[in-house]
């Protein structure tokens, strides 16, 4: 199976919004080509114009993985993923997110999975749950998923969906910022950004050693100078005034030192 990047956003959408809007269920036109450029939940953001959109549902309908019904005002797009794969609900919820957001951990679906209806009512309860999924998806005659492992500094086992041309590499998925289930998705962001930043510097020191550069010494962090503060200046002593001389006094004054 070898659907175009187009094809597998389409699809992708018309899951999403079957399972978690079904009031709003079929899409009209411009539903869906809102649903393919939305910004939020969507690895990569693109910008599809309805021309494209509507291209995309000539190809999927003739495949058996599409209708467009007539009628009304607008023409109304939904999915038939159930029949032509024979996919279950809770297979649905989990190829969706892979579809709409590129390979997930199983932490990562359990948690995006949440408003997706499944056997246990609403989500899964249990990371086993998600796992018992994608192993039956990648059992199958023709695998619809695949455990691609782990990149540097991830945590957790990536799976990727196999319905599109390629199947990515784990090396490339960017680091995740939304909550993967795992409780510790800040944190394995932050090794993985380590892991990347060492990663550059060991193939740079090779590149540098390959081409005879010397790295240059690191400077030495001058030593502030810290200037004594000026001394404050002395008071100058109060004159002392004395008394008047022997020979000044009157003859009838005695001094008080019998003189």
């Amino acid at each position: 199976m070898a659907l175009s990047d187009e094809e597998v956003r389409v699809l992708g959408c018309l899951i999403e919004k079957g399972a978690t809007t079904p009031d709003q269920y079929p899409l009209s036109t411009n539903a869906l080509v809102n649903a393919c450029n939305q910004k939020s939940n969507r690895q990569p953001v693109v910008d599809y114009e309805e021309r494209l959109v509507v291209d995309t549902m000539l190809l999927l309908r003739p495949a058996g993985l599409a209708r467009t019904v007539t009628g009304g005002r607008a023409d109304k797009h939904k999915h038939v993923l159930d029949e032509a794969w024979g996919v279950s609900n809770d297979e649905l919820a989990v190829l969706a997110i892979m579809m709409l957001r590129g390979p997930q951990s199983p932490g990562e679906l359990k948690t995006r999975t949440e408003r997706y209806p499944t056997a246990q009512g609403s989500g899964f309860e249990t990371l086993d749950q998600v796992e018992a999924v994608l192993a039956g998806l990648a059992a199958r005659p023709e695998p619809l998923v695949l455990n691609i492992g782990r990149g540097s500094g991830q945590s957790q086992d990536r799976w990727a969906h196999l319905v599109g041309e390629e199947v990515p590499d784990v090396n490339d998925i960017p680091a995740s910022s939304g909550g993967g289930g795992s409780g510790g998705g800040s944190r394995s962001s932050n090794a993985e950004l380590t892991a990347r930043v060492e990663a550059l510097e060991a193939r740079l020191a090779t590149l540098e050693e390959a081409l005879g550069i010397e790295a240059p010494a690191p400077k030495p962090t001058p030593v502030p100078q810290v200037e004594a503060p000026a001394a404050a200046p002395e008071p100058e002593p109060e004159p002392v005034e004395e008394g008047p001389a022997h020979s000044e006094l009157p003859p009838t004054v005695i001094r008080s030192d019998g003189y």
